[in-house]
């Protein structure tokens, strides 16, 4: 890919058009497969950010579900409007670029921070199983979407929008937010009745793969970081955890 290939491919498939739909096929496996991995369950196992998203909905009352159909439709509606002028190109061997290098970063983040980490604190602490495939590819699908859009797209973007107005300048405002998010996403994996046992192991590792992502989203957008993320934890929990 010449330099000129890139430079177009890297702002257009960063936008938040694109962004949009690349997260669309994941929102589609995502539902397809919680469906299916709980057909049998008495009460339906879901990604927890997930359900703290449809909690926020629930303020207009017992039409939650619905209303989060029509926040995703307004959200592309945003983000098409938003996006008008810039005259971005619809190029779908774009989203196959975009999911050949989520897979490269993931397996970068993968090597890179589970050696870091082990360098640090050798004694990691295990996460606890997840049974069923079809569940783990689920979970997998989901947090990479739901997560990403939660901490990501919502709290670092945020944090980010709102340091660059107090101070002014992108280069501190991108590493403040960055670290910030980082730590509020480990941190939310122990909190809550449904949270695990704090383990210094499992926070550190949870940070360092937070900021990794962090990185990836602020440099590359939300559905590359979102790409990345689903296909690291397919790649730890299905094809690494058996």
């Amino acid at each position: 890919m010449t330099e000129s290939v890139w430079n177009r491919y890297h702002a257009t498939s960063r936008s938040a058009t694109y962004g949009f739909l690349a997260a669309l096929p994941l929102l589609a496996l995502y539902e397809l497969l919680i469906v299916f991995a709980n057909r049998s369950a008495v009460a339906q196992v879901r990604v927890s950010s997930e359900m703290w998203l449809k909690q926020l909905l629930l303020v207009v009352g017992d039409h939650g579900l619905i209303a989060f159909g029509v926040a995703i439709l307004v959200a592309g509606i945003a983000v098409f409007w938003n996006d008008r002028k810039k005259n971005i190109p619809f190029r779908p061997r774009y989203f196959l670029w975009m999911l050949l290098e989520s897979a490269a970063y993931a397996v970068a983040i993968a090597l890179l921070v589970a050696n870091l980490v082990q360098a640090i604190l050798p004694m990691l602490a295990q996460a606890a199983p997840i049974e069923g495939l079809a569940m783990k590819l689920a979970l997998s699908v989901g947090a990479g979407l739901y997560e990403e859009l939660l901490f990501r797209v919502l709290l670092v973007g945020m944090l980010f929008w709102a340091l660059r107005r107090i101070m002014g300048s992108r280069a501190p405002a991108y590493a403040i937010a960055a670290l910030v998010g980082a730590f509020l996403f480990s941190l939310m994996h122990y909190i809550g009745p449904l949270g695990d046992p704090f383990q210094p192991g499992s926070f550190l590792f949870r940070m360092l793969f937070g900021l990794a992502l962090n990185v990836v989203f602020l440099w590359r957008g939300f559905g590359v970081a979102a790409w990345t993320h689903a296909l690291y934890d397919v790649m730890v929990l299905v094809l690494l955890d058996g």
